[in-house]
């Protein structure tokens, strides 16, 4: 299995990360209670952890068209380096965006959110000429 595939699974639970700091980090934490309302109770929270929460929906967001392009170029007999390259350094630029949501760096977070998304397409252009 290629390394890229791997990245796909990291993907997928990577939104895991984000919602378990904005439900356990800090002095708030989701309890039971909580539990029985958690996205209502998520909405109700401020700063870092709501930006978590928000990380974590653009994440979802994020992963269908990159797993598609993970998936397509290994059919397309794309270059397995450029694809490894390319699912590699999305996953590190979305938990650099993950890191930027939480810790309220906007500007920052919208460059690395553009070079994630950047990866994704590189990931079609690599299956198209492969």
């Amino acid at each position: 299995m290629i390394l890229a595939y791997w990245c796909v699974l990291i993907a997928a639970f990577m939104p895991l990360a984000f919602i378990g700091y904005a439900k356990f980090a800090g002095e708030s934490k989701m309890g039971p209670r909580e539990n029985h309302n958690p996205r209502e109770w998520l909405e109700a929270t401020q700063g870092a952890k709501k930006r978590a929460y928000w990380a974590q929906l653009n994440s979802f967001e994020a992963f269908p068209p990159f797993a598609a392009g993970v998936i397509i170029a290994a059919i397309a007999g794309g270059a397995i380096s450029a694809i490894n390259t390319l699912a590699v350094l999305f996953i590190v630029l979305r938990l650099g965006y993950g890191w930027c949501y939480i810790t309220d760096r906007a500007s920052l977070r919208s460059l690395v959110w553009f070079a994630a998304t950047a990866c994704t397409v590189g990931l079609f252009i690599t299956a198209a000429v492969g």
